[in-house]
């Protein structure tokens, strides 16, 4: 998405020859690709591990953090393939995301009409919205210390069902016709409570 705001804002000529469905075919692809990859990584060192006890996780999200709390074997090689894969695609990602930013604010702000920076703001609000409240919450999910925690559980409810939520109104909202639908719903629903 990131680089599709990019092409859009810093190539607007070049935008439907860049993006093109092979293009797009080839980003869905590779996030396809890294997603499965990166699952696979860290899944092999933890089916190799060793669980004694009760076997309860702390929490209603099965997520590796809480499993590997639950194991008895050495989980040095479970912790050793998340950071590698957090620190590979988490670090990839924001490194991109943060580049095509970037490129996306200095062009807002060589162009000299308000309307234009206002249009390109607006263009990339959405987006640097759900991926601050994705990266934040997840980032802090995965630095949180025990699990079991309130705080872990509420976290984890945030980027992996809030979020997702959130999505389809961050982005539907800058669409006028749903925003006067909303209005005309709100008003509605507001002149039926008094």
């Amino acid at each position: 998405m990131a680089y599709d705001r990019f092409q859009a804002v810093c190539h607007p000529l070049m935008y439907v020859m860049v993006m093109n469905k092979r293009v797009c075919a080839g980003l869905i692809m590779a996030c396809w690709v890294v997603g499965i990859g990166t699952s696979v990584i860290n899944t092999f060192p933890l089916a190799q591990q060793h669980f004694c006890g009760p076997n309860i996780i702390p929490s209603f999200s099965c997520e590796l953090p809480s499993v590997l709390y639950l194991a008895c074997s050495d989980p040095f090689p479970s912790i050793a393939a998340i950071v590698a894969s957090m620190a590979t695609v988490g670090l990839g990602t924001l490194g991109t995301l943060l580049s095509s930013y970037s490129r996306i604010i200095m062009t807002a702000l060589r162009i000299n009409s308000a309307t234009g920076r206002s249009k390109i703001f607006s263009t990339c609000s959405s987006h640097f919205i759900v991926i601050t409240i994705f990266f934040g919450s997840g980032f802090t999910r995965y630095m949180t210390p025990a699990p079991g925690a309130v705080l872990e559980q509420v976290i984890s409810m945030q980027y992996s069902v809030v979020t997702p939520l959130l999505n389809p109104l961050i982005y539907s909202l800058k669409n006028k016709e749903v925003k006067a639908a909303l209005r005309r719903m709100l008003v509605r629903k507001s002149q039926l409570t008094f």
